[in-house]
């Protein structure tokens, strides 16, 4: 009983001591984790003011491989010509100063959160406006270490960058925006950006945009030669394609609509003065309105967009509808005044002629019972001037009849009379701009959409 108590106790012993040590061996590791870090970053140990090498120690230019993930884009300007983009920056190297022991892989990676205590590369956005780091709660960055010596530094930035844009299909244009990076101070003798192998930028799946699709992006390189050295630097272009929808319903179909609506007037009674004034006069102002809302949103360019080839002639042709009721009144006006004058003439004509036969009759009856009338021969000579007249209207009817015009023949229905003139003017217009007005669409389409194809070389 004695040595089986015995050995009971032993075990229990045995037991704690595993234990404690366990548990120390736990408190050690991370005890151990701050020694690495004091002793890689040390007082006198670490300066941070100097570059790593090159590649295997060498003396050659520190290699800083950069990748992005795109995490949204808010907001694409035409007016300043700038987009916002929130993203994810990474950039990665090998300090071989901080090589540590991982302690048989236990320890995968040293963190930090201050990037002011190892060497950090000098790069700058060369196209950015405005910037910010995000600091809820804590700052988003965080530098890691691992034991070959190779440092991840990751921080959440948003960006407000330029975007030169060429606006002459706007709205049936495509974008090239482009996000740039390059190195301040350093030149290519002492720092290198070069992008990751395999994805270098990720985007976010489903990127919602409210005026553009994000169609593709391309990675290049874009090094600066200036007075000081050459600069790495390297650049992500992003294709975006404006979504034509949102102007078809907002600005085309009404445009159209408004042209439509002011070919009404051909169609209303050239008495009716108050109304196609006032229809022509009110599409005017609207479509004149429209166009300065348009031009509004868009910034003040020297050269001509394909908005404003389609809003200049929609105005144009609701001037010309408005001109064309001037038209029409005058012609109205006109052919009223010369038919009056007609009248008084026909009127002063019939006077004559009763005076002159009231006159001839008294003459016929002043005369004497005894006198003799001479007769007119029946026959008349060759000579005869009234015998040519009528054998020339003879040959005038007996021509050949000439080939039926289709034009000539639709107009014949409308008399030629001075008052008919105007409601001729009324029916060639409501053929006439419809048709012009189709065959400036077909034009219009055909060349911006060809154009539009050409412009991707991207």
């Amino acid at each position: 009983m004695g040595t089986g108590h015995f050995f009971w106790v032993i075990f229990y012993f045995a037991s704690l001591c595993s234990a404690s040590l366990a548990n120390n061996a736990k408190i050690n590791f991370r005890e151990k984790e701050k020694k690495v870090l004091d002793q890689i970053l040390g007082a006198g140990k670490y300066d941070a003011r100097i570059r790593p090498s090159g590649i295997n120690g060498t003396d050659g230019p520190a290699i800083v491989r950069i990748n992005l993930f795109v995490r949204s884009i808010m907001t694409i300007s035409d007016i300043k010509m700038e987009y916002s983009v929130q993203l994810t920056f990474r950039e990665q190297w090998t300090d071989e100063r901080l090589k540590f022991d991982d302690i048989q892989g236990r320890l995968k990676y040293l963190t930090l959160t201050e990037a002011n205590r190892v060497w950090m590369p000098d790069l700058f956005f060369s196209n950015e406006k405005e910037g910010h780091f995000h600091n809820i709660i804590m700052p988003n960055v965080y530098i890691r270490i691992f034991p070959n010596g190779s440092v991840l530094y990751s921080i959440r930035i948003s960006l407000t960058l330029a975007c030169p844009m060429n606006l002459k299909l706007y709205p049936l244009d495509r974008q090239i925006c482009s996000l740039r990076m390059a190195s301040y101070g350093w030149t290519t003798n002492d720092l290198v950006f070069l992008w990751k192998e395999g994805d270098p930028v990720q985007v976010v799946k489903n990127l919602h945009l409210p005026r553009f699709t994000l169609e593709k992006f391309l990675t290049d390189y874009c090094n600066s030669k200036t007075n000081t050295g050459e600069y790495s630097c390297l650049k992500v272009d992003l294709l975006f394609k404006r979504e034509f929808s949102y102007y078809l319903i907002q600005i085309y179909i009404p445009c159209c609509m408004l042209v439509i609506v002011s070919w009404v007037s051909f169609w209303l009674d050239q008495g009716a003065v108050p109304a196609r004034v006032s229809l022509g006069v009110t599409t005017l102002l609207t479509m004149a309105t429209q166009t300065s809302g348009i031009n509004a949103s868009l910034p003040p360019v020297s050269y001509t967009k394909a908005i404003d080839v389609w809003t200049g002639v929609c105005l144009t042709f609701v001037f010309g509808a408005l001109l064309e009721f001037a038209l029409v009144n005058y012609a109205s006006r006109s052919g009223s005044n010369k038919a009056n004058m007609h009248k008084e003439n026909m009127k002063k004509k019939r006077r004559d002629l009763e005076q002159a036969s009231i006159d001839a009759a008294s003459d016929l009856l002043d005369t004497d019972s005894n006198a003799t009338f001479a007769m007119k021969p029946l026959v008349r000579h060759p000579g005869d001037p009234l015998a040519l007249e009528k054998l020339r209207q003879c040959e005038v009817h007996m021509q050949a009849p000439k080939r039926p015009n289709c034009c000539k023949t639709w107009l014949s229905k409308f008399p030629t009379r001075q008052c008919s003139r105007s409601k001729r003017i009324d029916v060639i217009s409501r053929i006439t701009f419809p048709l012009v007005f189709a065959l400036f669409n077909l034009v219009y389409w055909s060349t911006y959409l060809f154009r539009e194809e050409e412009d991707e070389t991207f």
